[in-house]
């Protein structure tokens, strides 16, 4: 049985407590929060964008600690889930693998990218892993987009286009702050660099066009340069000013003998969707048949795979702690690209 302490309490953290409880051979034994009142189960007042809203959560068999230096020293917790603020997330993790322990953490693995390179020397010097929970590659469209890219079930892949767009998240405090949240293109767009890191490889070279608000980059578009040169990817990424479509996100993944397309949007009207699409070598569209799911479900294959990673002492394909690391790399070189108007080398 791997024991969960979870370090912070907010939407993320509650997403994360449900998730375990599908987990098989894992329990959250213990949450840090400085919140008396999160600490006793009263979790009514937390909301997100997706999911269940808070409630009162039955804490009884759970231990509760003020700080996060408090569970560390609990030796009998085997894994520590990281669900603050993106600004804490380097020194909770490095605190937390130098006290023994493995570690996963939300996304994303943090701000700036020497601090993330040294959560990954941590890790290597404890002996523990280093996951970052990006849940993407768990959610069903990607899932199968990844699977049949790996297998080469329709040949390689030549190309793709992918978004992420939201509404301006104006109940997100200091999201545009590049030193607590990171703003759009750390928080949102990273996503989907990840996405592109972990299907085509690290990219030679990008060229991004985009807009700023105050320090950070409020909406991208990027192309990426590979080593195959006839490899062509595309992102769009980043905020508009209108409320009335608050998510959106998609791809179109190019094979050889294929193309992937799924769009899903969230607008005030209600859901807009386009199912994940099959266009076949011999001119059919097809849609795959996908797991029924809830917006949960991704959390609790990503924690699943986690958890199996640790029984097994191996890391993951996915939630590697240098993916996330080049995934915050690109972010960041976009950003650059976008600032000086020039095309940029990683």
């Amino acid at each position: 049985m791997i024991r969960v302490g979870i370090a912070g309490i907010g939407f993320m953290g509650m997403i994360h407590y449900l998730a375990y409880h599908q987990v098989r051979g894992a329990r959250v034994t213990a949450v840090a929060s400085r919140d008396p009142k999160k600490r006793s189960g009263d979790w009514r007042g937390i909301q997100g964008n997706f999911g269940p809203a808070g409630q009162q959560m039955d804490l009884r068999a759970v231990r509760g600690y003020q700080t996060l230096d408090e569970m560390l020293a609990d030796p009998t917790i085997d894994l520590v889930d990281i669900c603050l603020p993106p600004a804490l997330h380097a020194d909770a993790a490095i605190y937390a693998l130098r006290a023994g322990k493995h570690v996963i953490c939300e996304k994303p693995i943090s701000l700036e990218p020497r601090s993330a390179e040294r959560m990954v020397k941590e890790a290597e010097k404890a002996g523990r892993l280093l996951l970052i929970a990006h849940v993407l590659p768990f959610f069903a469209e990607y899932s199968y987009a990844l699977e049949v890219i790996r297998k080469r079930k329709y040949g390689r892949l030549l190309g793709g286009s992918f978004k992420r767009i939201i509404s301006d998240p104006t109940w997100i405090k200091d999201f545009y702050n590049p030193r607590v949240v990171g703003g759009p293109l750390v928080d949102l767009h990273i996503h989907d660099a990840h996405f592109i890191r972990l299907i085509a490889g690290m990219p030679e070279s990008l060229t991004s066009i985009g807009r700023q608000r105050g320090e950070v980059v409020e909406f991208v578009q990027t192309q990426f340069r590979f080593p195959q040169s006839d490899l062509a990817i595309v992102a769009t990424s980043g905020v508009i000013h209108q409320q009335g479509r608050g998510f959106t996100h998609g791809f179109e993944i190019y094979l050889e003998r294929a193309t992937l397309y799924f769009d899903f949007a969230m607008t005030a009207a209600g859901p807009v969707a386009v199912p994940l699409t099959l266009l076949t070598h011999d001119g059919k569209a097809v849609q795959p048949p996908l797991p029924a799911s809830d917006p949960v479900d991704g959390f609790v294959s990503e924690l699943t795979d986690a958890c199996r990673c640790i029984k097994r002492e191996k890391p993951s394909e996915i939630l590697g702690g240098e993916l996330a690391r080049d995934a915050l790399l690109i972010c960041h070189k976009e950003a650059q690209s976008v600032r000086t108007g020039k095309p940029v080398r990683l």
